[in-house]
């Protein structure tokens, strides 16, 4: 019974780590990333498509990403998906292909973005308290004696300290990246 709860907590950590890289890639760091353009969807024919499964992405230099759609008259369309998503970048078109010159971070921007990343990070945490709390509520219902539940709910506590020291580490990596000039 116990080592179903370690399972499924082990699993639910790992999750939750996994997103939180994902969403750790998201974020810019002054050097061209496929990452950034990610969850962008460009309008084709009538239906929301992702920004890959409708051009060639490529990373031409450490601070340009270039986009050659398959169809050329999705050149606008693309562009004006990348200019609604946000991402803090203008597009330029030649006629063949998007530019995505990613400019140098300036210290107000790096500053903004270490408090996103900060963020993104608090919340990361909250999901692994959240796992431990579910698993303390399973093993606190399961039918063990009280030093078996003493253990587990140790053994429980140490899985969720690696997962929240994994957690700041790559969030300390993200945040040097982020102030690297």
């Amino acid at each position: 019974m116990l080592d179903e709860i370690y399972e499924d907590t082990k699993t639910s950590l790992q999750k939750a780590h996994e997103s939180f890289k994902r969403e750790l890639s998201k974020i810019r760091t002054g050097r061209a990333n496929l990452a950034i353009v990610d969850g962008i969807k460009v309008e084709y024919y009538g239906a929301p498509t992702p920004l890959n499964q409708v051009a060639a992405l490529n990373i031409a230099d450490p601070r340009l990403i270039t986009i050659k759609p398959w169809d050329k008259t999705l050149l606008t369309a693309v562009e004006k998906a990348i200019v609604a998503a946000n991402i803090g970048i203008t597009p330029s078109n030649d006629g063949e292909l998007v530019r995505l010159p990613i400019p140098p971070l300036t210290g107000e921007v790096r500053k903004n973005l270490v408090k996103e990343l900060k963020k993104k990070t608090e919340d990361a945490r909250v999901v692994v308290r959240n796992v431990r709390r579910d698993a303390n509520d399973l093993v606190k219902g399961a039918d063990v004696g009280e030093d078996e539940e003493a253990r587990a709910l140790k053994h429980i506590q140490k899985m969720i300290d690696d997962a929240i020291a994994k957690v700041d580490a790559d969030a300390a990596a993200k945040e040097k990246e982020i102030m690297e000039v």
